[in-house]
C-alpha cells in the first residue's frame, strides 16, 4: 500500500477507508459510495482505481501508459493507474480530487451539505 495515497484519500471531506478482505484492497468511501480503491491487479501490479469524467478518462488513457480502463469497474466511468510506473504524483492527486468530487456531487443534496458542513 502507498501510505501517501491512503493519507490523501482519507483527508478528503467525509472520506472513510477500509480494507475489503474479499477484494484484497483498500477502498475509500464517501457515504455508501466508493471513490477510490487501492490494490493489485491479477499480475500483482499495484493500482489505484478512481472515478473519472468519461471524456477525461479517455484522454488520460491515450496520454499515459500507466492509465487503463477501471480494473473490475465500469470502463466508461473508472480508470486504474499503475502505481509502479512514472505517473506524475500531482496528477494522481488531481485524479483523486476529481473522483471524490464526482462521488460527492452524486450524493443527495442533504448528504452533500452535511459532509461539507462537518469539514467546516
Amino acid at each position: 500500500m502507498y501510505e501517501w495515497i491512503d493519507e490523501y484519500c482519507r483527508s478528503k471531506p467525509g472520506a472513510a477507508g477500509e480494507f475489503k478482505v474479499e477484494w484484497e484492497a483498500f477502498r475509500y468511501m464517501l457515504g455508501d459510495k466508493m471513490f477510490a480503491m487501492q490494490g493489485e491487479e491479477k499480475s500483482k501490479r499495484p493500482v489505484l482505481t478512481l472515478k473519472c469524467d468519461p471524456v477525461i478518462a479517455i484522454a488520460y488513457r491515450e496520454q499515459y501508459d500507466e492509465v487503463i480502463p477501471g480494473y473490475y469497474m465500469n470502463k466508461e466511468h473508472w480508470n486504474s493507474v499503475y502505481l509502479d510506473g512514472n505517473f506524475p504524483e500531482q496528477l494522481l492527486r488531481e485524479m483523486i480530487d476529481m473522483s471524490h468530487d464526482l462521488v460527492l456531487k452524486s450524493l443527495p443534496k442533504k448528504k452533500q451539505a452535511a459532509i461539507l458542513a462537518a469539514e467546516g
